[in-house]
């Protein structure tokens, strides 16, 4: 069983409206290259003009987030889910 990505509803224009995408990575950093190598689009979205994770982006392994876990240089296993959740910010 390979590791899945699930991608959000406002990301899923770029992921030809796949609501999750596998891949075989062995850390987080591997599978978030991996998804914008297949889904070019969905890059600038993902990381910013430094390479890192963009700022609204949080990203979770089995819904711990990753910068409790050691970041992108967290190990992956089979079976594993790594959620990518936009913040969103709103008011008045």
């Amino acid at each position: 069983m390979p590791v899945t990505i699930e991608i959000p509803t406002a990301f899923r224009r770029f992921t030809d409206g796949a609501p999750k995408v596998d891949c075989s990575a062995a850390t987080v950093a591997d599978a978030l290259n991996e998804l914008t190598s297949r889904f070019p689009d969905l890059s600038r979205h993902v990381r910013d003009d430094q390479g890192q994770i963009r700022q609204f982006l949080n990203v979770y392994l089995n819904e711990e987030d990753i910068r409790f876990l050691g970041g992108e240089s967290c190990s992956l296993k089979e079976g594993d889910r790594v959620l990518l959740v936009p913040s969103i910010a709103g008011g008045c």
